[in-house]
């Protein structure tokens, strides 16, 4: 052994003051570097769980949102399709009723007219009466003359009244 400490140059007071060096510096790294180091980062391992934890919460409340949207969504659809269907019937309705009203408008303005065109026809066949009247006594007096009396007069017209 001593040829081992004088070939590799041993000093054995070196050897235990570096010892007890290395134990200093040992005790000193485990008080203030290893236990505040590993508090921390114990610490920072819960702050990530809690974090992992709470993304975790948070991606089932997200979920669950969206189920609740899609069914809201879904709803609200329905609902929509069904105003749809519903004001399409209004519309029909109304649009059957004004088709009715107008038909009716219509057939009162076509009965109007036709009652109209009865009268006027009624008031030109009196006019158109009394000028053949006029022509029958002016073309008596012409042919008769002087000679026809006021009965002839009068019966030739009442005769042409009746064949008119």
């Amino acid at each position: 052994m001593d040829s081992l400490i004088s070939t590799f140059h041993i000093d054995w007071k070196l050897m235990v003051a570096q010892l007890i060096n290395f134990a200093v510096v040992i005790i000193v790294l485990w008080i203030f570097a290893l236990k505040p180091l590993k508090k921390l980062m114990d610490e920072r391992g819960a702050t990530i769980a809690g974090g992992l934890d709470n993304a975790k919460l948070q991606e089932e409340l997200l979920a669950k949102q969206k189920e609740d949207y899609d069914a809201a969504l879904a709803e609200a659809r329905a609902k929509a399709a069904a105003m749809m269907k519903e004001t399409k019937k209004e519309v029909e309705t109304v649009r059957a009723d004004l088709m009715q009203k107008a038909q009716a408008d219509v057939t009162t303005a076509i009965e109007s007219g036709k009652k109209q065109l009865e009268s006027e026809k009624q008031k030109m066949v009196e006019e158109a009466k009394k000028e053949i009247v006029a022509l029958v006594m002016s073309a008596t007096e012409k042919v008769l003359g002087d000679v026809a009396v006021g009965k002839v007069d009068t019966k030739l017209v009442e005769e042409s009244i009746k064949n008119i």
